[in-house]
């Protein structure tokens, strides 16, 4: 897929994206116990509004409440997908939803994954958990213009076999001969004869050239921060580490103030930062 020059200024003629839109629910996925997929289509047809990887939706479950969720569909399909965990009131009510249900969506907002920047280099992207859901749309632009990257190296790390994401996905993109695909589980089973042990020690083992990379990380703060000095250590400098952020978002927008990290606003500056401009504020438990 090729992209404009500017592919943040080419959004600017789109719809505005603070005026919710009615989509219905077109299928509905259980990807592990926790964590399920939902497929959305506009209600009054069309393709709706343009996307790029990374950035998120604010999703208006009906008399529940909203939520903020990452994009994780392919940018050229006219279904828009996202996926996330029941860990509060509006994902576990979401979780219940079904087919042919209706749900309001605001956005897109926030800045989205360096893949114009990327062209030329070698690829790195890091998930952790539930992470490889915004990193999705990136994997699926990067490889749909194959030819214009380098090494691309996908590291994903989970907490069990059972909590891996999009494993048929995974198992087709193994089958590649153009992407280098590792896979590791913090706990291992019986039938598990894959790698055991936390997604960092499986970058030094990465094929990628390190001042020619550009590394995108997706998942729990420590795991991005351990993740990142990993990085730097086979010398991939912190302005070529792009890491998203996806603090205590409420209104998509930055007025309400919930994600401010330091001097940011996670969903307006947000929520893919470089690491140069996040690694003090990573490293703290408060900010």
């Amino acid at each position: 897929m090729s992209t404009a020059s500017d592919p943040v200024a080419s959004l600017a003629d789109a719809p505005d994206a603070t005026r919710p839109e009615l989509y219905r629910i077109k299928r509905f996925r259980s990807e592990t116990h926790d964590t399920f997929t939902v497929e959305l289509r506009p209600e009054h047809g069309g393709a709706g509004r343009p996307w790029l990887p990374g950035q998120f939706n604010m999703v208006y479950v009906f008399g529940v409440g909203e939520i903020p969720i990452s994009i994780s569909g392919d940018p050229t399909s006219d279904v828009l997908i996202h996926t996330t965990r029941a860990v509060g009131r509006v994902t576990n009510e979401m979780s219940r939803l079904k087919a042919g249900d209706l749900v309001g969506v605001r956005g897109p907002f926030g800045t989205p994954w360096p893949l114009e920047q990327a062209r030329g280099h070698d690829v790195v992207i890091v998930a952790g958990g539930i992470g490889l859901a915004p990193l999705r749309g990136a994997i699926y632009s990067v490889l749909a213009d194959r030819g214009d990257f380098g090494n691309v190296v996908l590291l994903y790390g989970t907490r069990t076999p059972e909590d891996i994401l999009y494993r048929q996905q995974l198992e087709r993109l193994r089958a590649r001969f153009d992407v280098e695909i590792h896979v590791t589980v913090d706990r291992g089973s019986p039938s598990w004869h894959g790698n055991v042990g936390v997604v960092t020690t499986l970058i030094h083992k990465a094929p990628f050239t390190s001042r020619n990379a550009i590394a995108m990380i997706c998942g729990p703060e420590v795991m991005m921060r351990f993740t990142a000095n990993e990085l730097q250590r086979r010398g991939v400098p912190t302005s070529s580490i792009y890491v998203s952020m996806e603090r205590n978002m409420k209104c998509g927008v930055g007025f309400c103030g919930h994600c401010q990290l330091g001097q940011h606003f996670v969903c307006r500056d947000g929520p893919v930062f470089t690491y140069d401009r996040m690694e003090d504020l990573i490293s703290r438990w408060e900010v």
